[in-house]
């Protein structure tokens, strides 16, 4: 169930995915405990659930598949399972504003994490609390597409009082969170847990982490989908596709110097000496990580969803230029057909070519790089 929240949009970017992930969900409902917890595995085999990151799978998916397909009957099936899941987050522990209690993965498979342990250095109740916050942002949300105005407003007030409580807990005098990992930097900003006017020393804190592992990441399975995310929205685009173009361990990169043809589990599945990390658990057809293409599409080819205007109605289309690129050639399939962005350099010039279909509008950003630059701009 981590796996299928962070890899959602990936994968609806690449296939039609609206049948099966309907199908799954429904199957999620039906293996959601009686007190609310979500199962690790669906179908549930491990008996066992209600991890942060993994049971989220429950309020995620449902968002996910609504924004690319605008499909309300799915919100509205889910809608009693997205809200159980939520309290059942609110009910555990003695403080219903965090979620400090519990058994989790955590940032799995971080490089954080101690040695032979599988478990990200960040603190899972850190973690548990930003996941607990999205949820209950995305679950006042689909109450308010569904019409279920005062769980809408109920929940969005519960929404604040828990990024209230998490600054409180986990955002230290000077700014910065008390946790010290790429991955708690990540979290705080990718998903709104801070006051605005902390957001740039956090960042910064981010960059400089990066920086000191020779521009490397250090991220594992709840904080690398939104690793580029959060350096691109903060101010540090160049970085996030510094990251992208490593080839060096550890890499999306070097997985492939080093012959993969599927994403790995571990980013040290096989080591730099030829070792294998582990013998026991070291999956080599995992795509937890492979959740970089939605970065790749929104942010490289700039294809984004339109929140206020689901199912691709209105495209939002904001390519960002980095890592010397020369050309970039992105489409996507909508429900209303091909939706294309093209770029190509030309000297000083960068030339778009951009294809939208009947029926829908869009807005197109011109790259920052471009207004900074003053170069000259063709979009046809």
């Amino acid at each position: 169930s981590g796996d299928a929240q962070v890899f959602c949009a990936t994968a609806s970017y690449n296939m039609n995915t609206a049948s099966f992930f309907t199908k799954w969900l429904h199957d999620v409902a039906a293996d959601q405990m009686e007190d609310g917890r979500i199962p690790d595995v669906i179908p549930d085999v491990l008996i066992q659930g209600g991890a942060c990151g993994w049971g989220d799978c429950a309020v995620i998916c449902p968002q996910v598949i609504y924004n690319f397909y605008a499909d309300t009957q799915l919100l509205a099936e889910q809608y009693d399972s997205m809200k159980k899941w939520v309290e059942y987050i609110r009910g555990t522990g003695d403080d219903e504003y965090l979620w400090n209690t519990g058994k989790h993965f955590g940032d799995w498979l971080a490089l954080d994490s101690e040695e032979d342990s599988y478990r990200g250095a960040t603190d899972h109740g850190y973690v548990a609390t930003v996941f607990y916050a999205n949820s209950v942002d995305l679950l006042s949300k689909a109450a308010k597409i569904l019409g279920k105005n005062s769980d809408a407003d109920a929940y969005r007030a519960l929404h604040s009082a828990v990024k209230d409580r998490f600054c409180e807990v986990y955002i230290g005098k000077d700014g910065l969170p008390t946790q010290k990992t790429q991955t708690a930097y990540v979290l705080a900003l990718h998903f709104h847990m801070v006051p605005e006017e902390l957001r740039t020393g956090i960042a910064k804190a981010l960059a400089d982490d990066i920086l000191a592992h020779d521009t490397h990441l250090t991220t594992g399975f709840l904080g690398t989908p939104y690793l580029c995310f959060a350096l691109c929205d903060n101010g540090y685009e160049d970085l996030a596709f510094a990251l992208l173009m490593k080839d060096d361990y550890p890499s999306w990169l070097y997985e492939v110097r080093m012959g993969a043809t599927t994403i790995w589990e571990h980013w040290d599945g096989i080591k730099p000496d030829g070792s294998f990390w582990s013998d026991s658990m070291n999956s080599y057809n995992h795509y937890a990580y492979g959740a970089i293409g939605e970065w790749l599409y929104r942010y490289v080819g700039g294809i984004g969803v339109d929140e206020t205007a689901p199912g691709f109605k209105h495209i939002l289309l904001a390519p960002h230029i980095g890592a010397d690129f020369t050309y970039v050639n992105c489409s996507y399939k909508s429900m209303y057909g091909n939706i294309v962005v093209n770029r190509k350099e030309d000297g000083d010039t960068q030339r778009f070519y951009v294809e939208v279909p009947c029926n829908t509008t869009a807005s197109f950003t011109v790259p920052a790089g471009l207004r900074r630059a003053g170069e000259v701009l063709h979009l046809t």
